[in-house]
């Protein structure tokens, strides 16, 4: 997904819409619509305005979008607040499978298209998340059994 779409699918998937989040963010709904419209070519989003779109939200994608325009995948490096090193391990051992599935998919003609492309990188993204987060409890449950 490109930078202007991300914006504009954060905006306008919050609850209640550009209405809702502008009232949030110090900004009239109009001029919010119009910066994240990707037809608009005169308003844009500052990229101090996205970071407070990012955090009012919870939604990340134009920082991943961003990211990925420059050929860069993130992932969190905060502890997770829940769940375990069991679990990040379950987790990743389904995400292999389910991306192993849409590479066999992908496969059976013999070719991949953009479309196929698309999802077998996004199933790495999210898999590159999951070892992250793996990561990050085993780090934990080393500072926990540290004295």
């Amino acid at each position: 997904m490109n930078i202007a779409d991300a914006a504009h699918k954060t905006v306008h998937a919050y609850p209640g819409g550009s209405e809702t989040l502008a009232l949030r963010i110090g900004m009239s709904a109009a001029v919010l619509r119009n910066k994240v419209n990707p037809n608009n070519t005169t308003h844009h989003l500052t990229l101090a305005e996205a970071s407070e779109v990012m955090g009012v939200t919870g939604d990340d994608s134009i920082l991943h979008a961003l990211a990925s325009q420059h050929g860069y995948t993130l992932s969190r490096t905060e502890i997770p607040e829940s769940g375990s090193l069991i679990g990040s391990l379950l987790a990743a051992s389904g995400a292999k499978g389910h991306l192993a599935e849409v590479i066999a998919e992908a496969m059976k003609d013999h070719r991949i298209t953009p479309n196929e492309a698309a999802a077998i990188a996004h199933h790495c993204t999210t898999l590159q998340a999951i070892f992250a987060q793996l990561s990050q409890h085993a780090s934990a449950a080393a500072a926990r059994d540290m004295p």
